[in-house]
Order: structure tokens, then C-alpha cells, then sequence
């Protein structure tokens, strides 16, 4: 085994991940990780907790069904529910897409 093979490996990982938000339409993607949120207005409140409630959780496979307007809410499938996010919240959500 090449010594430095598993760094590339690592490499090509790293370069295939993205958010939820730069996700098209009609593509799926497994969710990787969450980010921790810091603020964004929402009353202290702990978003990426409530993410992981809603079945946002790494090894969750995912659809993005529908994305509004530029700075909009995007429509996402998880499981059997649908989901409309707020762009922020999409961007704490690390994907891979499939």
C-alpha cells in the first residue's frame, strides 16, 4: 500500500462534500454533519438540535425536492416527511452528494 494513499482518499472526501443549500433540485445527498448555529435571531433557540429532531441526522439519506427564490426557503425530503428550510439552516446541514 502507497504510504500516502489514504491521504488521498481523504482528499477526495473532503472535495465531494457541500451544504444542503448548494444542493439542486432532484438531486439526493446522505447528510454528513451539522454544523452548530450561532444566533440567526430565532430566540436562542438551538437549530441544529431541532434539525436532528426533525431527522436531519448524518447517515440520513435526503432529497431536495424544490428551491425558492435566490435567499429563499428550499423544500427537503427526509425519510417521509417534507421539510421547507430557511437557507442558514440548510447551509449548516454537510452533505455528500450521492
Amino acid at each position: 500500500m502507497h504510504p500516502n494513499s489514504i491521504g488521498s482518499d481523504t482528499m477526495t472526501l473532503a472535495t465531494t462534500l457541500t451544504t444542503l443549500e448548494s444542493l439542486k433540485a432532484g438531486q439526493s445527498a446522505t447528510v454528513i454533519h451539522l454544523a452548530p448555529s450561532h444566533g440567526h435571531g430565532d430566540d436562542g433557540a438551538d437549530v441544529s438540535r431541532r434539525l436532528m429532531e426533525l431527522g436531519f441526522v448524518p447517515g440520513e439519506r435526503i432529497r431536495m425536492l424544490k428551491r425558492g427564490l435566490p435567499g429563499g426557503p428550499v423544500a427537503v425530503k427526509v425519510g417521509q416527511s417534507t421539510f421547507a428550510l430557511r437557507r442558514f439552516e440548510a447551509a449548516l446541514i454537510s452533505i455528500q452528494p450521492e
